[in-house]
């Protein structure tokens, strides 16, 4: 009897943590596929789980960030969606690649073609993005959820260090450190290391030849002299034989 109340009580326990941390499991989230380094590109992936037992999820509008604009967003193609991608003005221009960049994008939404995300599921929309600031630690992307029964669930709401989790927070996308030599080298640099490699190549290449040539005409004038040596000898030894 003991032994069934303990278990009674520990089922209850288990059940009652889990139902503490699931909220905490379920809001829209964004990670990164790899890394996400300040001042190079990455794939995020926006994570979309359903908390709904009798509704889909049928639209995800992600709001990008205004105060560090992102010049580059592609999403990736996702089977039963459409995306639809908003650009916006920029009020300073961003330059990238030595071009001005006056328009970035603002908003990325995605449309269920069919049912959605159904009860127990979720989904994964994949973004690439760049280049990322290199003067802050994290971009905020503020996300609407809709579902097939027309709820609208905000996650808008911004963490904030040292105090609880909100109740709707909003997907953070933290960045790592820079990469060394992120911004990559210029064609040119890459040209000029190319023509470095292939004369120290050619020079490597030739050295061994140059030292062969030499030997064998080393050998050739040596092979010549002996040559003539032994037909001198050859002469006089029969000349010595005649006039014996």
């Amino acid at each position: 009897m003991k032994a069934s109340r303990f278990a009674a009580v520990g089922a209850l326990a288990g059940t009652a943590v889990l139902a503490l941390s699931a909220p905490a499991f379920a809001h829209v989230s964004v990670q990164p596929e790899g890394t996400a380094a300040k001042g190079g590109y990455a794939v995020v992936d926006f994570k979309v789980p359903n908390e709904r037992d009798d509704a889909s999820t049928t639209k995800l509008e992600v709001t990008f960030p205004t105060d560090h604009p992102l010049a580059s967003v592609m999403p990736e193609a996702v089977p039963g969606w459409t995306a639809k991608v908003t650009k916006s003005t920029l009020d300073k221009p961003l330059e990238m690649h030595g071009k001005k960049i006056t328009e970035a994008v603002t908003k990325v939404t995605w449309t269920a073609d069919g049912k959605g995300i159904q009860p127990g599921f979720f989904q994964k929309f994949p973004v690439s993005v760049g280049t990322l600031p290199e003067d802050t630690d994290e971009l905020v992307f503020k996300a609407l959820q809709t579902y097939s029964n027309d709820e609208v669930v905000r996650w808008i709401e911004v963490p904030q260090e040292g105090q609880e989790e909100p109740e709707n927070p909003a997907p953070v996308l933290a960045l790592s450190a820079a990469e060394e030599g992120h911004h990559g080298s210029s064609s040119a640099d890459k040209a000029s290391d190319s023509d470095d490699a292939e004369a120290a190549s050619a020079k490597t290449a030739a050295e061994p030849a140059d030292s062969s040539d030499t030997t064998a005409r080393v050998l050739g004038v040596v092979g010549i002299v002996v040559g003539a040596l032994g037909v001198a000898y050859g002469v006089l030894a029969g000349r010595r034989r005649t006039e014996a």
